[in-house]
């Protein structure tokens, strides 16, 4: 059956639109690019958090909302299902998308089973793996993991940011025929190498920051599932050596959550120079990332990071472990390097040669500058367009089959 995948109407169902993370800047990215494509797709959340004021996102007051402990960035939210299902029949979607697997993303999926649409979804978080790293506990891993098996059932697509979770999605019942890689993407022109400030102006707004210094950025939640722990005990014993090989160096931290105070008082025991930015946005992100030297990334968690791939467009290398999805857009050896996730002896080593050698930095973040070009959120984004069309082309010729046998 012949279907126009420019006449498909797509309604994706979020619990994070208006927080600051790599997957909210995705979905906005996704809203963004289908507007500037004509295509008819309509973003759906429920949050206290601002949200980006455009035609195809629609964000619905909470019933109820609270922040979450320890996590204040972050919240609890009651939606308003009914309101949100009455949203999704006015718009009269084809194809229903969830992007989260938290009660807005079950008032997706429960409307696309209710009303027999097919139903897309996206592996964004490895949720058993984060909890796993909180509360190291078998018994809530094991319940996180079949909750999440329940959830993705009922899906016929579901995307991966990456190849190295596939496994990890098949330990919950995600299937490999229901498996498909997204192709990566970010809006490299707001994460491009031009931001780099030279005159050090950026650095005015940023307290404790030495213009002359060599940054080494980190960007994310501070929390401990992204490893942080063990970037605090490299940090201590890099920092100590550069400073005595006479190498001027500072860590620079941007973002916030529940670790940031206990990552703070560890550092300063040891003397170790770091800067906690907080959040930053727009120019001012896009600048600090472009000004900054290296980039370091130890989380063994993420789908993807995002991030990694916004710090190469912005012409730093990199350093990732070995583990996750961030290894996958590292060329090693020529864009960052891919370490082990647990050998801080080779994080200290790699930090401190880079630290102390401005032609490999600028090299290899040129290299990396070049490597993420290619991957715009444009493709990414006909990618994800093209595989819901053709989720949608299937349905209706499985049941066009079902009424001729009929």
């Amino acid at each position: 059956m012949s279907i126009d995948a420019r006449a498909i109407r797509v309604c994706l169902f979020t619990d994070t639109l208006g927080d600051v993370n790599g997957v909210s800047r995705f979905i906005c990215n996704v809203a963004e690019q289908a507007l500037e494509c004509g295509r008819d797709l309509h973003a759906i959340t429920s949050t206290r958090f601002a949200c980006p004021r455009q035609s195809n996102v629609h964000n619905l007051t909470p019933r109820w909302a609270r922040a979450m402990p320890k996590y204040p960035q972050l919240e609890i939210v009651a939606p308003p299902t009914r309101a949100l299902h009455a949203l999704a029949d006015r718009l009269r979607p084809d194809v229903v998308h969830v992007s989260t697997p938290g009660p807005v993303g079950i008032a997706g999926r429960t409307y696309a089973r209710r009303r027999g649409l097919p139903l897309v979804g996206t592996y964004h978080t490895d949720f058993p793996a984060y909890l796993d790293h909180i509360l190291d506990d078998t018994l809530c891993t094991w319940t996180c993991s079949q909750v999440m098996r329940w959830f993705y059932a009922p899906f016929t697509k579901v995307f991966t940011r990456s190849d190295e979770y596939a496994d990890a999605m098949g330990r919950i019942g995600i299937t490999r025929d229901k498996i498909v890689r997204l192709v990566p993407g970010i809006d490299t022109r707001v994460f491009h190498r031009s931001y780099r400030d030279e005159s050090g102006v950026v650095w005015q707004s940023c307290p404790g920051v030495r213009p002359a210094s060599v940054k080494v950025l980190y960007v994310g939640r501070v929390s401990v599932e992204k490893n942080l722990p063990m970037l605090v005990k490299v940090w201590s014993r890099a920092c100590a050596a550069c400073k005595a090989r006479g190498i001027d160096v500072q860590l620079l931290v941007v973002g916030d959550g529940p670790y940031r105070l206990p990552m703070a008082e560890e550092l300063a025991k040891t003397g170790a120079d770091v800067c906690f930015l907080g959040f930053r946005h727009g120019h001012q992100l896009s600048t600090i990332y472009a000004s900054s030297d290296l980039f370091v990334f130890p989380s063994t968690t993420d789908t993807l990071g995002q991030v990694v791939m916004e710090a190469q467009s912005a012409g730093l290398p990199v350093i990732v472990t070995d583990q996750g999805g961030p290894r996958g857009v590292v060329d090693d050896g020529q864009t960052g390097f891919v370490l082990g996730a647990a050998d801080e002896d080779r994080w200290i080593e790699t930090i401190i040669g880079l630290a102390g050698d401005g032609e490999l930095r600028r090299d290899m973040g040129a290299a990396a500058h070049a490597k993420i070009q290619p991957m715009s959120i444009r493709d990414s984004f006909e990618h994800f367009w093209d595989v819901h069309a053709q989720t949608i082309r299937d349905q209706r010729s499985v049941q066009g089959s079902v009424e001729l046998r009929a």
